[in-house]
This record gives C-alpha cells, structure tokens and sequence, in this order.
C-alpha cells in the first residue's frame, strides 16, 4: 500500500526525482518506482563525482534511465565564480580557511562530501527542471535503507526537505526502499533482469567513490587494485594536509597494506 503521503504527490503532478549514484539501491529504488509513479511525474538525476567515481558509474545509472524511457539528468558542482569544484580542491581549500580543523568530511555533521557534491548540485538541477516543467512540488527520492547503519534506521523515510522546500513549490525527500534488506535490494535487481555495475562482480560490498570516507577495508583494497593512480593522488593529499580521509583515522596506505595482509593470510584449519 503507498504512503497516503505519496499517493498525495502523485495525484498533484508532483516530481520525483531518483538520485541514482549507479548502485545496488539506487538501482533496486527505480525498479520499484516504476512500478507506482507514473513516467511523465519521475526523472533521473546523478551527481558526476569525477575521477573519484568507479568507471562506468554515470553510465550504468544512464542505461537504466535510458531502457525505462526516463529523462537523464546530470548535476556538477561549482563555487561561485564558475570553477568545478572538486572532492581534492575543496578539501584544499577547507584546509585553506581551517588548518586547525579536519580538512576531509569524515566527522560527524563535516559531512561535506555529500552536501558540497551530491545533495546541493542535484537540488540545483531538480528546481531549474522543476521550474522549465511546471511541476508543483519536488519529492527527492534517495535509496537510503535502515539495515545500511544504526543513524540512518533512526532516519524518517519520508520528511520535508528544507533546501527544496519554498512557499510557492514544496519539497520532500522519500526513501522508498527504507525497509528493504540487503538480499532483497539484489533480488529485487535480478528478478528485473538487470545486472549490477561491474565493481560488485569485482568484490565490492558497496558502489560509491573508489575511496570512499565509509569504505571497508575490502572496498578500500579493491579501489586500491583497480586505481592504483588515484590511491596515489588521495595518499599524497593526506600527507600534505596532516589529515586523514577515512572515518577510522587511519591512512588510506596503511588501510591497503592492512586489508592486503589479512587477505593474504592462510585459512583457518
């Protein structure tokens, strides 16, 4: 049974957005949209990270917006003189205004990973295609699930969204799959038919940034295989900023020599 909340929005006209990062759950969250929002009210939108994407990531979300006939949005992120604004140079810059504080988003509310590159760009993107397509309100819709943490099951799946929301267009953010489970998240993509993108086959637990703040370390030590270049680049970042990027305080080299030596350990008897 859909949310009355939802069933709401959808009889208004209301848009809804799927963020699609080219994941699991992004991907399991358009399968099941599909099957209750109708086409002309859903649009597709992905926030281009760069070079700290996993190859093929735009792409995959593209091919499952482009099968089921849906409109492809892409959001970039800038500073205000026009200039892209990137994961590496606003860490710079935030050790530029800040060198007493950390300089990457891996505490707590410092977040900024998702607010200055994925959440901003695509509320920038959904209000001007909102406005050009006279759409009443905006729903966000994110594949955030309980089982992923213990601060996202205390999230609410449905709330407004105070960076969309305005007094002549409402805005919302939904979390469609929030009770979904891992298992059926994959199921969910096989029963359609799809495939995952290609870095699950590889080992990969979870689809973000190659290096991601939240990683494990298994997702770590694939990233570091697959962009031996890019682990360079984000090393040599740490070093010059004094600080490190992932949540557990470790270095993102001692994070690979850690996960490579346990994986190189022999079975148990």
């Amino acid at each position: 049974m859909i949310d009355t909340n939802i069933q709401k929005l959808i009889n208004d006209g209301a848009l809804f957005a799927i963020n699609h990062s080219g994941g699991k759950d992004s991907q399991a969250m358009m399968i099941e949209l599909l099957k209750i929002i109708p086409k002309a009210q859903l649009v597709v939108v992905h926030a281009d990270l760069g070079e700290i994407e996993w190859a093929g990531t735009q792409a995959h979300a593209k091919a499952q917006a482009d099968a089921a006939g849906l409109p492809f949005l892409v959001a970039n992120a800038f500073y205000k003189d026009g200039v892209a604004k990137t994961f590496f140079n606003y860490a710079e810059h935030r050790f530029a205004v800040r060198p007493d504080a950390p300089s990457f988003p891996n505490g707590g509310d410092a977040r900024w990973c998702t607010s200055e590159l994925k959440r901003d760009p695509i509320n920038r993107v959904l209000r001007q295609y909102a406005n050009a397509n006279g759409f009443p309100a905006i729903v966000s819709c994110q594949g955030i699930r309980a089982e992923e943490s213990t601060n996202r099951s205390k999230k609410l799946p449905f709330a407004v969204e105070d960076r969309l929301d305005t007094k002549k267009r409402p805005g919302f953010v939904w979390y469609p799959i929030f009770r979904m489970t891992t298992a059926q998240v994959k199921a969910t993509v096989a029963q359609a038919g799809q495939e995952l993108h290609w870095a699950y086959a590889q080992g990969n637990e979870r689809l973000s940034c190659v290096f991601c703040i939240m990683a494990s370390d298994n997702d770590i030590l694939n990233g570091a295989k697959a962009r031996p270049e890019l682990l360079a680049k984000y090393a040599a970042l740490e070093a010059k900023l004094g600080y490190t990027m992932h949540v557990s305080r470790r270095s993102l080299l001692d994070i690979v020599a850690e996960a490579q030596a346990a994986a190189e350990l022999p079975l148990a008897a």
